[in-house]
């Protein structure tokens, strides 16, 4: 096995840093940056950053703040391409030509259509080289909800599941409290933190009142909580109301009263279309959401909703937690999906991850398309 260039291994460095962004970037995407200088036959790191809490400095700035004068002649390997717009900061392009780099490397491609080519292309024009399309899928994999929204209007939807070994997720009088263990529901915070959006439905905070934000000793961003609430069912006086966190909820309600109760508690009430079968229009909700900049959602739902995110097929990833106990044919099921005709009708999934967690599996996998019909 050859060994990687140096190329590579700088910019896995950049994707080292923009990983540091997990939690803090949103609504920008996770990006690295790593500057080096070569002198004398040999290289020397200059400068590194990573993205910044919205609002500020990209990772491309902050490497070239840590790099100073020593900037100049050197080459950058940033995990996405350099930004040409001015949105909340400036272009990230003309502060590498300003700093007079000699050449710069990038992982990826923008999916933005405000840059898309156009950071590179004004790289080019200023006699600086360029080099894409290094380590591109480990950029996309840090950054999964961000380029699905640029490309396709929609966030990254992830389903959460935690079942007994036979798939079950309470006793059948509803009690479930824990069937996981204390490690995968600290793996269940590393999620949510990572979210733009935590989403439940009123079934879900009716029966148990969660409060469904983040609580990690280190938190510095809180998720949007949203609430699919089609009736206004749930009380204002429900935790996932509580400040300072922002609440959001999607209803079909027309009740005034009822929407004034949520506004004085601060919660942001938007009337969501219904679809044919009365509920709520999940796939109406996640446009929704990509227009409010959501990257990443995370479903923490019961069985029926669960189930209807599946059969809209608009799941993109599924979380499940696998506990080492067996609850029986009389307890809960895992997803309320509709009996398949046939095993070539039933929903099918291709496992992508396989970890321990405790002493609990986590599953990773994602819905494979419908079979064609024979």
């Amino acid at each position: 096995m050859s060994e990687p260039d140096a190329d590579e291994v700088h910019m896995r460095r950049a994707l080292q840093l923009a990983a540091r962004g997990m939690r803090s970037t949103d609504p920008n995407p996770r990006v690295g940056c790593v500057i080096v200088q070569h002198r004398g036959g040999s290289e020397q790191i200059v400068g590194e950053g990573w993205t910044a809490p919205v609002g500020g400095p990209h990772a491309e700035v902050q490497a070239l703040r840590a790099a100073g004068q020593a900037a100049a002649g050197a080459t950058v390997y940033v995990s996405l391409e350099p930004c040409s717009h001015t949105g909340r900061t400036p272009p990230c392009a003309q502060a590498l030509i300003s700093a007079g780099v000699q050449r710069v490397v990038y992982a990826v491609a923008d999916p933005n259509p405000l840059v898309n080519g156009a950071g590179a292309a004004a790289l080019r024009a200023a006699g600086i080289q360029v080099r894409a399309e290094l380590l591109a899928a480990e950029s996309r994999a840090l950054n999964p909800g961000f380029f699905k929204r640029m490309q396709s209007g929609l966030p990254w939807v992830r389903l959460k599941l935690a079942a007994s070994l036979d798939g079950r997720t309470a006793l059948a009088d509803g009690r479930s409290r824990w069937i996981t263990g204390e490690a995968a529901r600290a793996d269940v915070q590393q999620f949510r933190a990572r979210s733009s959006v935590v989403l439940t439905g009123s079934g879900t905070v009716l029966a148990d009142d969660p409060a469904l934000n983040v609580r990690l000793p280190d938190t510095t961003r809180q998720p949007l909580r949203v609430l699919l609430d089609g009736a206004l069912r749930v009380s204002p006086d429900a935790r996932i109301f509580d400040p300072p966190q922002e609440a959001l909820v999607f209803t079909a309600s027309a009740d005034a009263a009822r929407r004034a109760a949520l506004e004085r508690r601060g919660v942001r009430v938007e009337t969501a279309a219904t679809a044919a079968d009365g509920h709520l229009a999940l796939g109406a909700i996640l446009r929704r959401l990509a227009e409010l900049q959501a990257n990443e959602i995370w479903v923490e739902a019961g069985a029926q909703l669960a189930g209807a995110w599946l059969r809209a097929q608009l799941i993109d990833e599924l979380v499940i937690y696998l506990a080492p106990r067996l609850l029986g044919p009389a307890a809960r099921p895992l997803l309320q999906l509709p009996d398949p005709a046939t095993l070539a009708h039933a929903l099918r999934l291709r496992f992508t991850d396989c970890a321990r967690v405790g002493e609990d599996l986590r599953l990773l996998a994602q819905p494979l398309p419908p079979m064609a019909a024979a």
